[in-house]
């Protein structure tokens, strides 16, 4: 299997596809300045406490208010609370954490309003990102990742991951992180480190140190509240960090200094692939160069259809997920319904798991398959489904079809579900029903080129329309395009787009910065 990483990098967003043999398995698009995300510390403020819920309320500056329950202040809240004072009592000098002293473990069975009081700053990490109408969700028990371990300020052991299966490999590890661990860290090793060198393993922890030392370094100095004190990484160095594989055949980029950061990265935790990091400097736009376009406009919407004219209606609600596989226009098969159902029902169980990774669907999920009369039919449809999900890096866990031929499925929710509007109101018009005759639409652009060049001073710059006009422009010896160079430079270029509509353009600078050249008379009324 072959897989390979594309970042999009956008002047507002960023987007990252993640290819299995070529087909779309893992997407997120996220704004640039998009905020609270999950692995963010701030000092917030308790803004109200909920004594029925046990819980309370934080002002970490977000639109709601970040949710903080009793459970999730962690053992060590008291050693945390200690030490926040002690470095807020001196500006100047920081307090070391390894001259901390352990107070007493929270106990399980306390209450939210004998610990806390409204007014009181905490130092909270975001676990899940605000969603829907939900603030975010917290933690006061820190940690900072990274490849191979997690630190835990505050931990008082060192634990080896479950998946580490060779008890001299995981004693090994163990004796290893324990001799290098300073006082008052706690570490979790990751199952990535299996036969790691002591010198990889103590860099990466000396990375992690300092992120701590830098995060309680803005707490003793600032005194501004909110505040974030620790940023996790880019989205596009997180998640090669959490995904990335040896196998891997390439990450391509097409920005600069985001293929900076990831080469950077990829270097320190394996020089040896750092040449499969590319920096892509096509015309082409680099989700329509490799065919990420297009599989997210089949693969997301509310229906999505899969093999032989078999299809899946996907609804989204705020309490779960709801799956519904239809046979749609298949042909059955000569060996009756219930080879056909089960045909149908294996080829669903790939195309759901897909799409779980894909929309990153969490939460509950239900799914009401076709009927299957034989009971190994239908656990071989549950094998196939947790086989399926094996790839999936989020927590999940799956029952088999229950008598009604539904199957539960929970998975871990940390974000909100992506769901990218594949049905759109028409760019061109606006959603007025009402445009300008598709005749003069290269007059038009004609237009805004000449006013780009002669009035604003813009001589170099790229033209993005849909295919079939790109085509247009193209065609022939003395081809529109080339009587616009004649006219206004030859520092036009025309882009091919896939994710434009027919009628729609964008016009961007040089340096790829979007020129604004929409005016609202443009639209017939």
């Amino acid at each position: 299997m072959t897989s390979e990483v594309i970042i999009d990098v956008q002047p507002k967003e960023i987007a990252i596809a993640l290819l299995e043999d070529k087909l779309l398995v893992e997407y997120q698009n996220e704004p640039r300045s998009a905020s609270f995300a999950v692995g963010n510390i701030y000092i917030g403020k308790v803004r109200k406490l909920m004594p029925g819920l046990n819980a309370c309320f934080v002002d970490v500056g977000s639109e709601k208010d970040a949710f903080l329950h009793y459970l999730d202040l962690g053992l060590q809240f008291n050693s945390y609370e200690k030490y926040l004072k002690q470095v807020q009592s001196d500006r100047k000098k920081l307090y070391p954490i390894q001259k901390a002293t352990h107070q007493p473990d929270l106990p399980k069975e306390g209450s939210i309003q004998n610990t806390l009081k409204v007014g009181q700053e905490v130092m909270v990490q975001i676990v899940k990102e605000p969603i829907n109408t939900k603030g975010p969700r917290l933690t006061c028990e820190l940690s900072f990742a990274g490849r191979y371990m997690v630190l835990i300020p505050f931990g008082d052991k060192v634990s080896v991951s479950s998946k580490i299966k060779r008890g001299e490999e995981r004693s090994r590890l163990k004796q290893l992180v324990q001799s290098m661990v300073p006082k008052n860290f706690g570490v979790i090793v990751r199952t990535v480190a299996e036969g790691k060198r002591a010198a990889e393993l103590d860099q990466e922890l000396k990375v992690l140190l300092k992120r701590w030392e830098d995060s309680i370094t803005k707490v003793q100095r600032t005194t501004e509240r909110p505040q974030l004190i620790f940023e996790e990484q880019s989205r596009s160095v997180a998640l090669i960090r959490d995904l990335f594989n040896p196998t891997y055949d390439a990450i391509n980029i097409n920005d600069r200094t985001i293929y900076e950061q990831v080469r950077d990265y990829v270097s320190l935790i394996a020089p040896d692939k750092a040449d499969i990091v590319k920096l892509y400097t096509g015309t082409v736009p680099i989700f329509d160069n490799f065919n990420v376009t297009k599989q997210i406009k089949s693969g997301f919407g509310r229906t999505v259809n899969y093999k032989r004219g078999a299809y899946l209606i996907i609804e989204h609600t705020e309490a779960m997920h709801v799956v519904d596989v239809n046979s749609g226009t298949r042909i059955k098969k000569e060996n009756g319904q219930e080879a056909n159902a089960l045909e149908t029902n294996l080829g669903a169980a790939d195309e759901l798991a897909r799409q779980l990774r894909l929309r990153d669907m969490g939460g509950i999920i239900v799914v009401d398959f076709i009927d299957m009369n034989l009971a190994e039919d239908r656990q071989l449809l549950y094998e196939r489904m947790c086989e399926n999900m094996k790839k999936d890096r989020a927590r999940h866990n799956i029952l088999p079809l229950s008598k009604f031929g539904l199957m539960q499925i929970t998975r871990q929710r940390v974000r909100p579900a992506m769901d990218v509007a594949v049905e759109e109101s028409c760019p061109t018009c606006h959603g007025t029903g009402k445009i300008k005759s598709s005749f003069l639409f290269t007059d038009q652009l004609e237009s805004k080129i000449d006013r780009l060049v002669n009035k604003i001073g813009i001589k170099r710059f790229s033209l993005h329309v849909h295919p079939y006009v790109a085509a247009y422009i193209n065609q022939g010896m003395i081809s529109l395009k080339r009587r616009w160079q004649m006219k206004y430079g030859f520092g036009i270029k025309i882009i091919a787009s896939q994710k434009m509509a027919f009628m729609q353009y964008e016009f961007y600078d040089q340096d790829h910065q979007f020129i604004d050249m929409q005016e609202e008379n443009e639209v017939s009324k």
